[in-house]
């Protein structure tokens, strides 16, 4: 393995950074736009390129690569930006609603117009049936009726679905049938509750499961689009909880934190080697910005809200905004705003000259 190049990359929303190690030790770096369609057509691989004095039609030679290490903000930024798959909702008769209204907390108490988070599912199906906390059949699953919904979900352009019912993390049979349906009728991307978030209380459990249903899409033909372009090279991607997963085993709901993650425990490491035990991070990127701390061990969190949704998932503690470098400024008619849209890297800030708007780069540059 030591005879071969390592590659690390952090593939964010407006640049992509790639560290190549070569056989004989030596660390190399280079800074990408993620989207420069003119130029290549993805920034990691391009970087791999590069890095390896390869011509554009030369083949990546796998067996010179002993493994690509990626972190990517992908998922990230589809949230931020609600920028995923359009999804459906199937959940137990008489909830259709458990989702949007939530836990009905007040983040700020003396607001007067309170503004919710918007939901991720475009449209809700009830399904007609209903498990006790105990496991009994009160109403068995009106599969026809279920049938017939999701195919007039499928007729309006719907591919991915994702489905929630009451008591199901225990007594699944139900969610495990509509999977089934589901399949049958083509949707391409289906995220049961109790295989995304195993566990009680419905309305994490549905948001979990929703934002795995929403983006993992985004997240998979990305992550399909590196393994395609590196054939026999070991690909890993950085998951929210610190560890790396295989391509097939990177979803959506374990993506949210991916970039960030990375960050986080080069944050330590580098500390730890220059003798700090206690460390504030901050990284901001182009699209957000992520703030964390760390003192003597990586904290984590069985679950925490992004973006107004909130994600049950094992990850690292990172309080993550929607402002970064590329975050487009405006004026809603009241006042200046900051994101969460960003300019990305194409057409990117107003400064690149490719028609972007303004952002805080420009900001800064004007500064």
């Amino acid at each position: 393995m030591k005879s071969k190049w390592h590659f690390w990359i952090d593939r964010g929303g407006t640049f992509t950074d790639i560290i190549g190690k070569t056989p004989e030790g030596k660390l190399l770096t280079l800074k990408l736009l993620s989207d420069n369609a003119e130029q290549y057509p993805d920034a990691a691989v391009e970087g791999i390129r590069r890095l390896l004095k390869l011509n554009r039609e030369d083949p990546i030679p796998a067996h010179a690569i002993a493994c690509v290490k990626m972190g990517t903000t992908v998922a990230t930024n589809a949230l931020l930006e609600r920028k995923g798959e359009p999804t459906v909702l199937v959940i137990t008769q008489g909830f259709a609603d458990a989702l949007r209204i939530g836990y009905q907390n007040r983040p700020k108490i003396f607001a007067l117009h309170i503004e919710l988070p918007s939901v991720l599912y475009s449209s809700v199906i009830e399904a007609k049936e209903r498990m006790s906390a105990q496991g009994e059949v009160v109403m068995e699953l009106d599969a026809s009726d279920l049938k017939h919904q999701l195919k007039l979900a499928y007729s309006q352009g719907l591919r991915s679905v994702a489905i929630t019912f009451l008591h199901s993390y225990r007594y699944p049979q139900h969610e495990m049938m509509a999977r089934d349906i589901a399949r049958e009728l083509g949707f391409w991307q289906i995220s049961v509750s109790h295989e995304c978030s195993p566990l009680m209380k419905m309305i994490s459990r549905g948001d979990t499961t929703v934002a795995d249903a929403y983006l993992s899409p985004v997240l998979h033909q990305y992550t399909a689009q590196v393994a395609q372009a590196l054939p026999g090279v070991e690909v890993y991607f950085m998951q929210s909880s610190g560890g790396l997963a295989k391509p097939r085993a990177f979803h959506g709901k374990d993506a949210i934190l991916s970039g960030p993650a990375g960050g986080i425990v080069g944050m330590a490491r580098t500390a730890v080697g220059a003798g700090y035990s206690k460390v504030i991070g901050f990284d901001m990127g182009g699209t957000s910005t992520d703030v964390s701390h760390y003192a003597g061990e990586f904290e984590r969190q069985p679950e925490c809200m992004v973006a107004g949704v909130l994600i049950r998932a094992p990850m690292l503690s990172i309080h993550t905004v929607a402002a970064g470098g590329g975050s487009i400024v405006y004026y809603d008619g009241q006042r200046l705003r900051v994101g969460p849209e960003s300019a990305g890297a194409n057409p990117g800030p107003a400064c690149y000259r490719r028609g972007g708007h303004a952002t805080i780069t420009d900001a800064n540059v004007l500064l």
